[in-house]
This record gives C-alpha cells, structure tokens and sequence, in this order.
C-alpha cells in the first residue's frame, strides 16, 4: 500500500504533529505500508494567476506546471493521501488553498475516482471541522471517493501533546481510514457528485458554443458518454435515473447557452 502525505501548511506545528501520530498507527496497522511526504512549503508554487489556461486550454499550459505535475503523479501513484491541514480562521492555510487553486479544473474534469483520503485538522479553539469539510467537499468534486475527517480542538498554540481521548479518536477514524483503504470497496457518490457530473459531461459534448470556444473539457468528456459516472464505481438506481434527468437538463442548457471568454 502506497500512501502519500501532503504538509498543507506552511511548517511543522501541532497539526504535523497529530500527522505523524497517524503515520505510526498505519504502521503498527501495516508494516508494508510505503509512504510518501510533499511539503507544500518547499514546492515554491507561486500564487494561482486565475489565467484559466487550465480550464480552457488543459492543465499542461498552467505556467506553473512543472511544480503542479509532480505532486498530481504522486497521488496518481498512490492508493490514498493523507491531507494534514491546520485550521486558519476556520478555513484552509492560503498556502494549501493555493494548491487546490491550481487544481481547481480537476471540478471539471475529476480524476481521481478510485482515491481516498484521510484530512487532519488542529485548532487552538474552533473551526478545526470546518476545515476538513472544506478540503473534502473540494476532494469530492476532484473525483475522491471517500474522505475521512480528522479535527481535534489541540488547545495549544505550538505545543500540542494528545490526550486520551484526542488518541482514542485517532486510532479509530485512522483504523477505519486503513482498513477502507486496504479493502479496495469503492463507495457510491452522494448525489452531489453526479449531478455536476451529468451537466457538465452533457453541457461539454455538441453544445452550441463548442465551435466558436473550445476547451479541453470539449476534448475530455466524450470518454464518458453514455455514463452517469466513472467506470468501477457503483451506483443505484436513484443515482442513475438522477444522473440521466441532470444530463437531459445539460443538454437543454447547452443548446442554448453559449459561456464565451477572450481567446
């Protein structure tokens, strides 16, 4: 089992240290479990530009490119990521929203179908939740298909120590995380995820702005034709039948909605 690690924080303070907390416990789970680490604060990712190159053109003409692709192949390679993220205002750390920026064409054009992923999060006080659900709703929309969420309220500024109960709870979201992981179970999406799914795929195949303004969403979706979702995930009939309505709707917006931008 492969398992990368991402520093989604600018050092290496109380929510690193819960991190490698989880990793021994992986390893006490599993010996054989090879990790990886990427620590955003060494990558030197400058900020997003909002070019929209990636949305329009493909991901490979980002002008950041060459720092975005090693850590997109790393999850690539890898069975799951483990997204250590500590609690800034209630949000992400600029620094990882900065990484997600640079992935955001990944919402349309989602890819990692058969990922998973573990979020750590830590808090002097609050909010440590709300910054997990934030990185795993994005995660979602990346094509991930379970996230598993870990916020612990530290009360500390830079000295954290957990206590029982924050170790108790450590161990079983990790246990579960490592057990999911190791089954290879592909779960089935929430609604959510097949909507945009069905819309974008129908809203990117023969619309009426195509022509005049394409992008590399025209040239990616056709893969998928005639699919409500990704191949090797299960879905149940709810989530087909909701999935054909959303690609019906997609088709009536597309003949008539033309989303222009300055070539």
């Amino acid at each position: 089992m492969k398992i990368l690690i991402i520093n989604g924080g600018p050092r290496k303070g109380n929510t690193w240290r819960l991190t490698m907390v989880v990793k021994k416990m992986l390893k006490r789970f599993d010996s054989s479990i090879r990790f990886r680490e990427v620590h955003l604060s060494e990558v030197g990712l400058p900020f997003c530009l909002g070019c929209s190159n990636c949305f329009r053109k493909g991901h490979q003409t980002c002008p950041h490119y060459q720092k975005i692709r090693p850590i997109m192949d790393l999850i690539e390679e890898c069975d799951a990521v483990i997204f250590s993220v500590p609690c800034y205002q209630g949000h992400l750390p600029g620094i990882m929203k900065n990484f997600t920026d640079h992935l955001a064409f990944l919402l349309h054009r989602p890819r990692y179908f058969k990922k998973k992923a573990l979020i750590i999060s830590t808090t002097g006080g609050v909010s440590a939740g709300s910054t997990t659900k934030a990185l795993a709703s994005t995660l979602s929309g990346w094509g991930f298909n379970k996230s598993y969420q870990l916020p612990i309220t530290a009360f500390s500024w830079n000295d954290y120590h957990p206590t029982k109960n924050d170790l108790r709870k450590t161990c079983e979201v990790t246990h579960r995380f490592y057990l999911d992981v190791n089954s290879g179970k592909m779960h089935t999406p929430s609604l959510g995820v097949v909507i945009p799914f069905n819309l974008f795929q129908a809203m990117c195949i023969g619309n009426k702005g195509e022509k005049d303004y394409p992008t590399e969403d025209n040239r990616f979706w056709p893969k998928y034709k005639g699919m409500n979702y990704a191949p090797g995930i299960p879905l149940t009939l709810l989530h087909r039948l909701l999935g054909t309505v959303m690609y019906l709707v997609g088709k009536m917006i597309a003949g008539n909605v033309v989303i222009s931008y300055k070539k």
